[in-house]
C-alpha cells in the first residue's frame, strides 16, 4: 500500500506542467541588498564616483513582450515625496535581455538602436549616480525593468520621468526588480 501511495505521488508529480519562471531582473555589477560600488556613483553634488552606469540583465520575459523600459529611482530622496529618477530608458527592443557597464551615457551611443533615455531628476539624460546628501541613512535604488505591451512608447522630446513612468506603467505586462542601496 505504501509503495503504490509513492510511486502514485512520483507519477503526479512527474506529470506536472512545468511551473512558468519569474521575470528577474539582475546585476554583475550592483547586488540586491548590497552597497552599490563607487565607480557607479555619481560625480557631482559632493559625491566623487565614476557615475558610470551598471550593467542590468533581465530573463523570463512575459508572453507577448513588444519591448522595455527600465527605471532607477530612489524613494528616499529628501524631495517632498516624488523621491529621485536616476535613469529612465525607453523603447529597448524585445530582442535585447541586457544593458552592458556604461551603457548610460548623456549622448545614448551605447544604447540598442530605437532606445531612448529620459531626462532624470539631475536635468540631463544618462545614467545619473547615487549621490544622496551626506550623513543620511543609506537610500534605496529600486531597479526596475518593464515588460511593455507597445513596440514603442510615444512620448514628446520634453517627457519627463513622471510621464513616462505613467506610460509605462499603462502599457506594462510585467515587471521585475531588485534594490541597492548607497549612503555616504
Amino acid at each position: 500500500m505504501l509503495k503504490q501511495f509513492f510511486f502514485a505521488t512520483i507519477v503526479t508529480i512527474a506529470s506536472l506542467p512545468s511551473i512558468a519562471q519569474t521575470f528577474e531582473i539582475t546585476s554583475s555589477d550592483v547586488g540586491s541588498d548590497k552597497t552599490i560600488p563607487n565607480k557607479f556613483v555619481f560625480n557631482g553634488f559632493g559625491c566623487n564616483g565614476n557615475n558610470l552606469s551598471p550593467e542590468v540583465a533581465w530573463k523570463n520575459v512575459p508572453a507577448g513582450t513588444k519591448s522595455f523600459a527600465l527605471m532607477v529611482h530612489d524613494p528616499d530622496a529628501p524631495t517632498g515625496g516624488a523621491g529621485f529618477w536616476h535613469w529612465v530608458v525607453v523603447n529597448l527592443p524585445a530582442s535585447v535581455s541586457s544593458l552592458a557597464q556604461g551603457a548610460g551615457t548623456a549622448d545614448g551611443g551605447a544604447l540598442p538602436q530605437g532606445a531612448r533615455q529620459i531626462q532624470t531628476d539631475f536635468g540631463t539624460s544618462g545614467w545619473g549616480g547615487p549621490c544622496p546628501p551626506a550623513g543620511a541613512a543609506p537610500h534605496r535604488y529600486r531597479f526596475t525593468v518593464y515588460a511593455l505591451t507597445v513596440d514603442k512608447l510615444d512620448l514628446p522630446d520634453n517627457a519627463t520621468a513622471s510621464l513616462s513612468g505613467f506610460m509605462i506603467n499603462m502599457n506594462m505586462i510585467g515587471k521585475a526588480s531588485f534594490t541597492a542601496l548607497y549612503g555616504r
